[in-house]
C-alpha cells in the first residue's frame, strides 16, 4: 500500500534527470576537445534511461476535479500507460492529455499538412481549477501554432520538440497555469496564448475558469494538459499520480479514476470533491493501471 509522498530515491532521480542529459550532451561536445568519447557515450547511455524510464513515483493519488467539462478524449493517459507521455522529465510521468471530442474533431491524415487550431473544437474551451489553491506560476508568451495533425508533421515533430526543449518547460508545455493545492502543484498547460485569467498570488477556487485551451507548446493539436507535481517548476519536479472524484464521469457517477486513451468521455463536474481533498492511502482505482 503506497504512502501518501513518493519515495526519495524516484524524487532524487526526479531532480537530476534534466541536468545529467545537458552533462551527457557537454560530454559528448568535449569529445572534440580530447575527452574520450566513451565518457560522454556512456553518460548519453545512462541519461536517457533515466530521463526516459527511471523513477515511476510510487505514492497515494491526490483526488481532484477535471479541468474541462463536455465530451473530451484522452490522447495521453497515466490510465494506459505510465509514464504516460513516454517520459518523467518536466514533472510529466501522470501526465493527462486531453482534446475535446465532439464529432467535429479532424483526424490524422496525409493532407492538409495543418490545420489552424481554430479548426478543433477544444481551441477556445474553458479551462477550471481542479482544486482549490493559490496561482503560483503563470506563462503566456507562447504562440498558437498550427496543428501538427498529419502524418508528415508527425514524423517531423520529433526534431521540433527537440528544438522546443532547448528553450526549457515552456517550449514543451507552452502557456501554462500552476496552482499550489495544499504541498502539490497542479500544472495546467498548452493553453491559449492571452486567455489566462489569473496571476501569480491569486486565490482561485475549485472549478473556477482561469484560461482557454490553447495548441501553445509541443502539442500536436488543441488540447488542456493536467499534471500534479511536487514543486512549482516542472524543471526538477517528480510528477506525481492523480485521479478525478467520483461523478465527473456522466456514465459512471459513483466512480473515480481517469479517462482511458482514444476512449471519449462526457466529463461533469463532481460535486463531492472538496477544496484540498486529499486521496486515500490506497493506490490506484482498479482501471488505472500502471507499468
Amino acid at each position: 500500500m503506497p504512502s501518501s509522498a513518493p519515495r526519495r530515491f524516484s524524487v532524487v532521480l526526479a531532480r537530476i534527470r534534466v541536468p545529467l542529459m545537458w552533462l551527457a550532451m557537454a560530454a559528448l561536445c568535449a569529445g572534440y576537445l580530447g575527452l574520450s568519447w566513451w565518457v560522454g557515450g556512456v553518460l548519453l547511455v545512462v541519461a536517457l534511461v533515466v530521463h526516459l524510464r527511471l523513477g515511476t513515483p510510487r505514492c497515494a493519488p491526490r483526488v481532484l476535479a477535471p479541468p474541462v467539462r463536455g465530451r473530451w478524449m484522452a490522447l495521453t493517459s497515466p490510465v494506459d500507460n505510465v509514464p504516460s507521455q513516454g517520459t518523467h522529465a518536466y514533472g510529466q510521468t501522470h501526465a493527462l492529455g486531453l482534446v475535446a471530442e465532439d464529432g467535429s474533431r479532424p483526424d490524422i491524415g496525409w493532407r492538409p499538412l495543418s490545420r489552424p487550431p481554430a479548426d478543433f473544437p477544444a481551441f477556445g474551451a474553458p479551462v477550471y481549477a481542479p482544486a482549490t489553491g493559490t496561482v503560483v506560476r503563470v506563462r503566456d508568451r507562447r504562440r498558437d501554432h498550427r496543428s501538427r495533425n498529419s502524418w508528415p508533421w508527425l514524423f517531423g515533430s520529433v526534431l521540433e520538440n527537440t528544438l522546443r526543449e532547448l528553450t526549457g518547460p515552456s517550449g514543451l508545455i507552452g502557456n501554462h497555469v500552476v496552482i499550489d493545492v495544499g504541498g502539490t502543484y497542479v500544472l495546467l498547460g498548452h493553453l491559449r496564448r492571452g486567455s489566462i485569467l489569473v496571476t501569480p498570488g491569486d486565490r482561485v477556487e475549485v472549478a473556477d475558469p482561469i484560461a482557454r485551451c490553447g495548441n501553445s507548446g509541443a502539442c500536436t493539436e488543441p488540447q488542456v494538459r493536467m499534471q500534479l507535481m511536487d514543486l512549482p517548476s516542472p524543471l526538477f519536479a517528480a510528477g506525481l499520480p492523480f485521479v478525478w472524484g467520483s461523478g465527473w464521469n456522466a456514465a459512471a457517477p459513483g466512480t473515480a479514476g481517469l479517462p482511458e486513451t482514444w476512449r471519449p468521455v462526457e466529463i461533469i463536474h463532481p460535486d463531492d470533491v472538496f477544496a484540498g481533498q486529499g486521496g486515500s492511502t490506497k493506490d490506484y482505482p482498479g482501471q488505472v493501471r500502471r507499468t
